[in-house]
């Protein structure tokens, strides 16, 4: 069984969670997520929080109930998920190191230099914030895990760290272990 859905997911002040058949819905202060349950989990709310059960019903063979558990803890880490989304939100910073690589926000849309012919214009999609504090830092932030951490990998794909100089775009506080040039 899996140890997540041993305890109840304890929701926060201003957090409603609408449970129907085949649909959860999440509430908070920073918007609304929704999600299909998956076939293999039961969801029961009681006062104490939202219990994750096991459906045992579509059971044909006993080696079959370890996926059932898989299930379950993968669906109790998406329900957790998006209660703190909704609630304090994600956030990936990146940084930009090289000369003359830049940031820029022009309206919602971020514009990356990056020493190619042409500046890179990036739009976010729906739900994703752009924050650029300094030319070579950028903030993504939003209320789905997901979504916000595969926004900020694809600017980072945009200039990929070089292992001998170091240059491009990163993670804050990603170490780059940088090789030894050629020598003459």
């Amino acid at each position: 069984m899996s140890r997540l859905t041993k305890k109840p997911i304890v929701l926060p002040k201003g957090v409603q969670v609408t449970i129907d058949d085949k649909l959860v819905v999440v509430k908070g202060p920073k918007g609304e997520l929704k999600r299909d349950i998956f076939d293999e989990v039961k969801l029961e709310q009681k006062e104490d929080g939202i219990y994750i059960i096991q459906k045992n019903d579509n059971l044909i063979r006993k080696s079959e109930q370890k996926k059932i558990a898989m299930m379950c803890g993968t669906f109790a880490s998406l329900l957790k998920s998006m209660i703190i989304g909704v609630s304090e939100g994600f956030k990936k910073e990146l940084e930009i190191v090289g000369v003359g690589y830049r940031a820029q926000l022009k309206g919602k849309n971020l514009i990356l230099n990056l020493g190619y012919s042409h500046p890179i214009e990036v739009v976010p999609p729906e739900g994703i914030v752009f924050e650029v504090s300094s030319p070579t830092a950028i903030s993504v932030s939003g209320i789905q895990k997901d979504i916000v951490g595969q926004v900020a990998a694809n600017i980072k794909r945009w200039r990929i760290p070089i292992v001998y100089s170091g240059k491009g775009i990163r993670y804050k506080g990603e170490y780059i272990r940088t090789k030894v040039g050629k020598k003459v």
